[in-house]
């Protein structure tokens, strides 16, 4: 899930106002750092869930239960890697089931279709590090939402990054400044194939 919905979420928990301030506290970073993380839409860790939980004294889940509800099953294709810098290939799609809390999924719909793949590269970082596990909402034929977050294939490579669409072309935003903005335009724009929009990152804690 997405840091900014926490803002509506602890209100309906707790019965009380909360702003980025309070929301920065109980994280332990500053107001800026919050604001930041919105502005680029970041995704919240299971660790960052329960500092939250504490502070609060609040239950956003219960992963202790053993019960399936609030849990959903996804498949997590562990040898996928899609590349946050120069692309990668895949080379297989060998895959696991793997419960997931739907409070980790943003925007979550039982009638979407959901995944969940490997992170590689730097290119965007801070919201996207290697390693990190991104949960894929699957690409049913939507419009593209400007500057959110996409895994797509081009040239038989796999990348995740930050699309907008332009008239003819498609514009590819990486949230690392040292990566340039890249465009694809006329029948090029045709050979993207959209994945899906990440729903949730997990992050590698390793």
């Amino acid at each position: 899930m997405k840091l900014e919905e926490l803002l509506t979420i602890i209100p309906n928990k707790t019965g009380k106002y909360i702003n980025q301030s309070a929301l920065a506290e109980s994280l332990g970073i500053t107001r800026q750092t919050v604001s930041n993380r919105i502005k680029n839409e970041s995704q919240v860790t299971i660790g960052e869930l329960k500092k939250i939980e504490e502070y609060f004294n609040i239950t956003l889940f219960n992963e202790t239960t053993g019960s399936d509800e609030n849990i959903v099953y996804i498949d997590y294709y562990t040898d996928v890697f899609a590349s946050c810098g120069s692309g990668n290939i895949v080379f297989s799609e060998e895959k696991i089931k793997l419960p997931i809390p739907e409070i980790l999924i943003s925007g979550f719909s039982k009638l979407k279709e959901y995944s969940m793949i490997n992170a590689a590269g730097n290119s965007m970082a801070p919201t996207i590090d290697s390693g990190d596990k991104l949960i894929v909402e699957h690409w049913k034929g939507e419009q593209i939402q400007d500057n959110k977050i996409y895994v797509f294939c081009f040239n038989n490579e796999i990348f995740v990054k930050r699309l907008s669409k332009n008239l003819d072309e498609i514009i590819i935003k990486s949230d690392n400044p040292e990566y340039r903005i890249r465009t694809i335009s006329g029948n090029t724009v045709n050979e993207l194939i959209l994945i899906g929009k990440i729903a949730g990152v997990i992050k590698n804690l390793g």
